[in-house]
């Protein structure tokens, strides 16, 4: 039972990674077409509910929100505490 709920976290958290790392690229994309875009407390909700990672990457690889302090104190926020909980569930 354990090993399923550890299976189900992993999967988890490649999936919100994956998609958060994919609306980085998408706000950029429109922030360069000047397009509706993506809110800023959408991109950081999800760098929050696990996607920090990806969050982090995508400022990285597609240069976007990077003058902005606030998402990389959510992100490394988000990153302790994520490694913190997974800490507890994995022990």
């Amino acid at each position: 039972m354990k090993d399923l709920l550890h299976d189900h976290i992993l999967i988890y958290l490649v999936f919100i990674n994956a998609l958060t790392f994919i609306l980085f690229g998408i706000d950029k994309k429109r922030a360069k077409k000047h397009k509706w875009r993506i809110p800023e407390k959408t991109l950081l909700g999800m760098c929050l509910i696990g996607g920090f990672a990806g969050g982090f990457l995508g400022m990285q690889t597609f240069r976007h929100k990077t003058k902005h302090w606030y998402f990389y104190a959510v992100t490394a926020l988000s990153a302790v505490l994520w490694a913190f909980a997974l800490r507890l569930i994995f022990i």
